[in-house]
């Protein structure tokens, strides 16, 4: 994604300014489904930032007006920001709960890029008709260059032949499944089984995948080659690859950089403060320099000093401390909240869990998140009572403590982070998208409204989950999933959002 251009914002301006002018004189009186009056209309690719009324009909936003409007719901807006719903590019909570979290943080789009799922259509299948929120994965390179090794490929066909004869996946078989994949992390893929690996990703496109999800940092047994051959493969089919890039410091960021730049590839960097750590700055000078000369590459951020992730990963094989600078009472067994010790690491480590890992400096986070180039996902973990809190108030942590309350950047600055950046980092992939992140008519009616003077996160690292204060509103595909700051109980209307390789 290249900056949005000013031109393309200029002339785009003048045409929303002359169909909101006129609206008055034509829509006045017509009815909407929803009405949204009084509220601070903000949206980031036009700039309009005026009190307005918005009608929705269906599942589309139909009229932005100055003029009195009715409709067969009225939400009143009064001293409320109306802004497009915010979009998760980094979710790793695709579950039900997962998204009643998300929704109350603002979120109407959660996307799992940075992973990937291995069976696209089995992802979207399982998520259909019980998503709060839209949804949509890459697919999953760790996962398919394992399933490519002929001393794997048997064992993972044969589980997935048991899940089909017995209806369904048991937890017994999905852990079966994830074990013969995790055997492949420490081994090279021989080139001669490239070809397998790309058809397997290509199907997975073909199903909708939005993209590849590459994080190698977690399998090190991957070549250079091989990462190298599948920037020319994401090259080749136009798609975009996420990636968690392998080791701290900045030479995990020259790899990536370097490929996209050599292949012409789409590249995401996914949180690069918990990538980069101390080497933030050196990092978002390379990625940054190379997007200003014309190379497709992006980068986020989570407004947190925190990471969490498996203890029985590679990130944890020996040399852990060094690399990332920290010791066993950094890391937080997330299932109790205890600091762990030395004794409690290595044995938490061969029974397999989740973690917190404290590693980052507040003035770090401040740093990243104030370039407006950088978008802001979450990372947010599957839902667990005592998970890290960036998969409930990531959202409103950005825009309570850093937007309002350190004035990092400004209030539309933020929400184009939130929302318009990330809808153009996909819609060259999902023509869906075009259609996301903003406040226009003809948009989806993605919308969010909240109080941009309380808006704030309240979940924290020490008591379970707990929803975000200030959002009062959201809207997904028209449909409330939050209504006067509760929960709508058993509201589903998200949708799958697809690459341009499936069938709509």
């Amino acid at each position: 994604m290249k900056p949005i251009s000013m031109l393309r914002r200029y002339l785009l301006f003048p045409i929303v300014c002359l169909v909101t002018a006129a609206a008055p004189f034509v829509i006045a009186q017509e009815s909407y489904d929803i009405v949204i009056v009084n509220g601070r209309v903000m949206d980031p690719e036009t700039g309009l930032d005026a009190i307005r009324n918005v009608g929705i009909r269906g599942e589309a936003i139909v009229a932005i007006t100055e003029g009195p409007i009715t409709g067969d719901v009225v939400v009143d807006a009064t001293g409320l920001v109306v802004s497009p719903g915010f979009i998760d590019l980094h979710a790793h909570g695709q579950s039900a709960r997962a998204n009643e979290f998300q929704a109350m943080d603002g979120v109407t789009t959660a996307l799992e890029l940075e992973s990937g799922v291995p069976d696209l259509a089995q992802f979207i299948a399982m998520r259909s008709n019980d998503a709060v929120i839209n949804f949509g994965a890459s697919i999953a390179h760790g996962a398919l260059r394992t399933w490519s090794m002929p001393e794997h490929e048997g064992n993972l066909n044969e589980i997935v032949a048991r899940m089909v004869e017995e209806g369904g996946a048991t937890d017994d078989l999905i852990d079966a499944f994830y074990a013969t994949l995790a055997k492949g992390q420490y081994e090279e893929l021989d080139p001669e089984h490239y070809p397998t690996l790309w058809r397997r990703l290509e199907q997975g496109l073909n199903d909708g995948a939005l993209g590849v999800g590459m994080p190698h940092a977690y399998y090190p047994g991957v070549s250079h080659d091989e990462i190298f051959r599948l920037f020319e493969f994401a090259a080749d089919h136009s798609t975009t690859i996420f990636t968690h890039v392998k080791g701290m410091g900045t030479t995990g960021v020259q790899e990536v950089v370097s490929n996209a730049v050599a292949t012409g590839a789409s590249l995401h960097i996914v949180h690069i403060n918990s990538s980069s750590l101390w080497s933030y700055q050196t990092n978002l000078d390379i990625i940054l320099g190379a997007q200003d000369r014309g190379a497709d590459i992006t980068t986020e951020a989570y407004p947190y000093t925190a990471a969490s992730t498996s203890i029985e990963s590679a990130l944890f094989d020996e040399g852990w401390q060094e690399t990332m600078r920290i010791s066993y009472g950094d890391v937080q067994w997330q299932d109790t909240g205890e600091r762990l010790t030395e004794e409690t690491f290595n044995e938490y480590r061969k029974q397999g869990g989740i973690v917190i890992i404290h590693l980052m400096k507040p003035e770090w986070i401040k740093a990243i998140l104030s370039d407006p180039r950088v978008m802001v996902a979450s990372d947010g973990m599957p839902y667990a009572p005592g998970a890290h809190p960036r998969g409930a108030g990531t959202f409103s942590r950005f825009l309570g403590r850093y937007v309002r309350d350190q004035e990092v950047i400004s209030l539309m600055g933020g929400l184009a982070k939130m929302t318009l950046l990330p809808a153009l980092r996909l819609e060259s992939i999902s023509p869906q998208m075009k259609r996301k992140g903003r406040i226009q008519i003809g948009s989806d009616a993605d919308i969010t409204i909240f109080n941009e003077k309380k808006i704030i996160d309240t979940a924290d690292f020490e008591s379970e989950l707990s929803y975000s204060d200030g959002v009062h509103y959201v809207l997904v595909n028209g449909q409330f999933v939050v209504w006067d700051s509760e929960l709508v109980e058993g509201a589903r209307p998200g949708r799958a959002i697809l690459g341009r390789g499936a069938v709509f």
